[in-house]
């Protein structure tokens, strides 16, 4: 095979025929890099928002492709999951909290956590009229029905707090409504949706989970370990192509909102651009570790423990899933 420089000097001016040779030769040679690209597909757990920024930059950027990652964003659907395409094997890659994963780790699918995003929990519990949500033994709370609350779920038992879950799509009308006493909210989302409501809201009817004993870790990038084992190398490079978007992105939030907006535009998402940057920095400011106060972009094995304890003492999971077990070795 000829190298684009190699093509250009088979070239003989004046030869119709060997000019059009050439001309065919220069162009197999622009395009051999693009056709060398794997093509990926990789879809979030939720639809387009800050949430995933880093992401996206990574893909506006060039970052992927850099990699040699022909990527494509495909986010879920209300009624088609992100795990969903996973197990049907159309994505090959998509975000979970950690507890979500050892939940499906615990079910028979073996998952490998090839980036970790998230270094601190989101999840609060907000009540209504001021009420301490640790003094509301049995109060109706809001939980969403695709998931997300097991930690949620484990607090109320091991606090003998007998929550009685009321499940929700993806709105706090139940709550702003007054139909429910509290609600589970993520501290990048739902909490300044309902700041943004003018409900009145103090730290007093704010129970942060990350301030209590339950700081599990949340988002993370995970492959199912079957197509893992077969493309180890291609794990490594999106992990890195994704990490440099995180970083990019905490260095140009400004910029960076732009690409999440037109993510939120092309998908007729439901927000507003002040919630984004809210979301944003928020997500953001999770990804710095408590301890060291820097972005370590790691699964910390102290916090898969803890999230396997808990679990496993509210019959969540079947039996304890180790660190070594959601790791690459």
């Amino acid at each position: 095979m000829h190298s684009s420089t190699n093509a250009f000097t088979h070239c003989r001016p004046g030869r119709r025929q060997a000019t059009r040779l050439c001309a065919l030769l220069l162009l197999f040679a622009a395009i051999l890099p693009l056709r060398a690209q794997e093509r990926m597909v990789f879809t979030p757990q939720w639809t387009p928002q800050a949430q995933f920024a880093g992401y996206y930059v990574a893909l506006e950027k060039g970052f992927y492709k850099e990699a040699g990652i022909d990527v494509e964003i495909v986010h879920p659907t209300s009624t088609y999951s992100a795990m969903t395409r996973i197990r049907k094997g159309e994505s090959q890659a998509t975000t979970l909290q950690l507890c979500q994963a050892m939940e499906i780790v615990s079910e028979g699918i073996p998952l490998v956590n090839i980036l970790q995003t998230s270094m601190n929990n989101a999840m609060v519990i907000v009540s209504r009229r001021g009420k301490n949500p640790l003094e509301q033994k049995g109060a109706r709370v809001g939980i969403w029905s695709v998931g997300f609350g097991q930690l949620a779920i484990c607090m109320s038992m091991k606090d003998h707090l007998d929550y009685e879950w009321i499940r929700f799509a993806s709105n706090l009308n139940l709550f702003v409504a007054g139909a429910i006493d509290a609600t589970l909210a993520m501290s990048y989302n739902e909490y300044y949706q309902l700041l943004q409501t003018g409900l009145p809201l103090s730290e007093e009817n704010v129970y942060r989970f990350c301030d209590h004993g339950y700081n599990v870790q949340e988002d993370g990038v995970y492959m199912t370990r079957e197509y893992y084992e077969k493309h180890r190398d291609q794990a490594r490079r999106f992990a890195e192509a994704s990490r440099r978007g995180w970083e990019w992105a905490a260095e140009h939030p400004e910029e960076t909102l732009e690409m999440v907006m037109g993510y939120v535009k092309k998908h007729h998402v439901a927000t507003n651009r002040v919630l984004q940057k809210l979301m944003l920095d928020e997500v953001l400011r999770l990804q710095l570790d408590r301890e060291s106060g820097k972005r370590e972009f790691r699964l910390r094995p102290d916090m898969v423990k803890l999230a396997s304890d808990l679990m496993v003492g509210s019959k969540m999971l079947r039996r304890q899933i180790t660190y070594e077990e959601l790791t690459e070795e």
